[in-house]
């Protein structure tokens, strides 16, 4: 995955709370077998409506997604995290995230920036009157702000997430950090084990 050190940009404003992960990508979007290609179904329901903010030509190209209370509701699949990278978000504010859909976030590297309610607010109706406000989300200093609206806020990133995305790691690269202690492992293994094959 891409780094995410400091994500700068305009945002867009999504005023509705309980949002779910089949909100977010309906499940007739499921079927696809490789994991790109999603942002064309995100929110695919409400976009039928003309006066969607996604469809609104003054928040195109948005980087991050402002949205009201309890984001990433439902169901567990990633393709919700997915769908939203795509499109090309790469942060998502909200004061209060779904469990998995937090972890989802950390693992693609799209930045889950979770503020006190008030912020939250302030926020949302900032970018709401000013669609070409500046946000920027600071993974480092673990700070979300928008200088010209007088906003800025901490917020929680444990260590280890918080590298992973300065880093760029998904898990697979984790994973890789320990190619050499796997090839001698597995350079050991009984012979009656069953081994890998190349591909």
């Amino acid at each position: 995955m891409e780094p995410r050190r400091i994500v700068t940009g305009t945002a867009l404003p999504l005023d509705r709370s309980d949002v779910d992960t089949d909100q977010i990508i309906p499940a007739v979007w499921l079927k696809r077998v490789e994991r790109s290609g999603f942002g064309a179904g995100l929110f695919a329901a409400w976009r039928d409506d003309p006066e969607f903010v996604l469809n609104r030509h003054e928040y195109r190209g948005a980087r991050i997604l402002v949205a009201g209370t309890n984001f990433g509701t439902g169901s567990s699949r990633e393709h919700a995290v997915w769908a939203l990278e795509d499109y090309g978000f790469e942060a998502v504010v909200s004061p209060r995230f779904a469990d998995i859909f937090r972890t989802n976030c950390t693992k693609v590297g799209v930045v889950p920036v979770q503020v006190d309610e008030e912020t939250g607010e302030r926020l949302l109706r900032a970018v709401e009157a000013d669609p070409g406000l500046l946000v920027t989300v600071d993974v480092a200093a673990r700070t979300v702000s928008a200088p010209a609206a007088g906003i800025e806020a901490g917020f929680p990133l444990d260590d280890f997430t918080r590298q992973r995305l300065l880093e760029g790691l998904d898990d697979i690269d984790l994973t890789l950090r320990h190619a050499e202690a796997i090839a001698t492992y597995e350079s050991q293994r009984a012979e009656w084990l069953p081994v890998s094959q190349p591909m």
